[in-house]
């Protein structure tokens, strides 16, 4: 059987995406959204998901690229002169795996941040990272921490089939191969579902209606997620943060008929998971 669940990643961003969001869950195909707890616009978000209970909401775990939710002086390892996560991957990771005291930052900013979701009122539906930066170890072993003081009945494993992927994409999927693996077996382990393939990760900011009309076909058996990053304009931070984003595109393919037309003729239930783990 096919289940897929779309979500839309950055709800709480800005206005542009909270506005996107609700217009792709009432009128497009979107089931869930990822809610960034310490963007600009989360207290917006959370206010219109409590008035759409329809929408499932997660959080999109933030620990690059954004700002912390405790206060800088606590995460002094991890932010900048500016109070911002520090800049990149690669940095922020080694220190984080290799400093104690970075490690035990990071771990409480995770803490914070699920305790800030939580205080919105909203039912967690899932988790994921920001960068898909939850299956970095310490960050992963700070979830299953977590979880086992508050329920976190789902979280993304960023793992797309091959026979999906362009071909450019082979020495990144093959880089984050182990990383995919190690997330995957230590979540069911841990007794939390996680999706059986992921489309939209090679395609991050262009998922555009002919991404989702090549993909679509492609649907294997199994739980899917599909997710995308819409917004009404590449406007504000967006435009600051991610200005090659085809942001009102990807809006528009989760509006699109044409889209609808082929989710439906797959055989494709959408769902959410926290539905999924219903099922």
């Amino acid at each position: 059987m096919k289940r897929v669940i779309v979500t839309a990643d950055d709800f709480g961003l800005s206005p542009e995406v909270n506005a996107a969001v609700l217009l792709a869950h009432g009128s497009g195909v979107l089931t869930c959204a990822s809610l960034m707890v310490g963007a600009p616009a989360a207290a917006e978000a959370a206010a219109l998901a409590r008035a759409r209970p329809g929408l499932k909401v997660g959080l999109h775990l933030t620990m690059v690229e954004g700002r912390p939710v405790l206060p800088p002086g606590e995460v002094p390892d991890l932010v900048d002169g500016d109070g911002l996560f520090r800049p990149g991957l690669v940095g922020p990771g080694a220190r984080m795996f290799l400093s104690p005291r970075a490690r035990r930052q990071a771990v409480a900013e995770c803490r914070a941040q699920v305790d800030a979701f939580l205080k919105t009122g909203l039912e967690l539906d899932h988790l994921n990272g920001h960068n898909h930066f939850h299956i970095h170890p310490t960050i992963l072993d700070a979830v299953l921490q977590i979880a086992r003081r508050t329920r976190i009945p789902a979280v993304r494993v960023p793992s797309q089939p091959i026979f999906s992927m362009p071909p450019t994409a082979a020495l990144t999927a093959a880089v984050m191969a182990p990383w995919v693996a190690r997330t995957r077996w230590k979540l069911r382990r841990a007794g939390i579902k996680t999706n059986d393939s992921l489309f939209g990760l090679f395609e991050t900011g262009a998922m555009v209606e002919s991404a989702w009309l090549r993909l679509i076909p492609l649907l294997p058996d199994g739980l899917t997620e599909i997710y995308c990053h819409p917004a009404t304009a590449t406007a504000g931070l967006l435009k600051a943060s991610m200005p090659g984003y085809r942001h009102a595109e990807e809006l528009a393919a989760l509006l699109s008929p044409r889209v609808r037309e082929a989710l439906d003729g797959s055989g494709a239930r959408r769902t959410s998971f926290s539905e999924a783990c219903a099922a």
